[in-house]
């Protein structure tokens, strides 16, 4: 293998919608800079995912300068929101952690609601250093996260998937694949490691940021979905399902915790600490 290297970058400005791939990114104590300080929720306050509106793969959300958005969809016109004034607050659910947020602008609901052809709203997280603590199951007190669904990264690695896709490929459904990294939306790729070597990492270094190896990621319905089209089939998980079956989780990429911040590139070292 190849000195072990960051591969790329994944910032989602909007939780559940496409992200980005900077050169660089800060990481902060709660996860990337931006990533996942947007999401929309239905009208008793819960979060809105691709679990059950595929078509929010459909939504690019392009970051602004001062942390606001300019969402596109095909067939809608663009919209540029604002990050609103935290005058007020609402409570909104992120599975089972009850969260302030504030709520963005009428026509950036509008906006969501036709898209999905249901009532939604969009909220935005004003102080992820407060709002949102890590589960203390694998976190630590203090630690906190933004809207992204347990914890402030996700790390993956091109060696697993590659494993993943020759699996896929000796399956019942072979003509799904080879699926891309995307389907899987996270922060972090790494290359140069074996496959399912991040299986025993407890911590790790991007550059000069550390980094916590706190938990497996259990994948769901949404690692289905075609990103680009919104169509769902049924890999990866049938494969999952038969070679990574952690408990009751189908498992891909790990949950990370940072132990520092800073800057991180492509490119940069990536070191297994223990």
């Amino acid at each position: 293998m190849s000195n072990p290297a960051l591969l790329s970058i994944h910032v989602h400005p909007l939780k559940a919608a496409q992200g980005h791939a900077p050169r660089e990114a800060v990481v902060e104590p709660w996860g990337l800079a931006g990533d996942r300080r947007w999401m929309l929720v239905d009208t008793d306050g819960r979060f809105v995912s691709q679990r059950p509106h595929p078509r929010m793969a459909l939504v690019a959300a392009e970051p602004l300068p001062g942390g606001g958005l300019r969402v596109s969809a095909p067939g809608r016109r663009a919209l540029t929101i604002a990050v609103p004034d935290p005058v007020e607050t609402v409570p909104v659910e992120v599975w089972k952690d009850k969260v302030e947020a504030v709520p963005a602008s009428a026509d950036a609901h509008a906006w969501f609601s036709a898209h999905l052809d249901t009532d939604v709203r969009l909220v935005h997280l004003d102080d992820p250093a407060k709002r949102r603590p890590v589960d203390l199951a694998y976190g630590r007190e203090g630690e906190t996260v933004s809207f992204a669904d347990g914890f402030p990264l996700l790390l993956t690695t091109l060696s697993s998937l590659d494993a993943l896709n020759s699996l896929i490929a000796q399956g019942d459904h072979a003509d799904e694949g080879p699926l891309p990294m995307n389907r899987f939306r996270p922060n972090v790729v790494v290359d140069g490691t074996p496959p399912w070597a991040e299986d025993d990492w407890k911590r790790v270094a991007i550059g000069d940021v550390v980094l916590r190896v706190v938990k497996k990621c259990g994948r769901c319905v949404v690692t289905t979905t075609d990103q680009n089209t919104a169509e769902r089939g049924k890999e990866p998980l049938r494969t999952l399902a038969r070679h990574r079956r952690v408990g009751d989780q189908l498992v891909f990429g790990q949950n990370l915790v940072p132990e520092s911040t800073g800057v991180i590139r492509v490119g940069d070292a990536f070191k297994i600490l223990e």
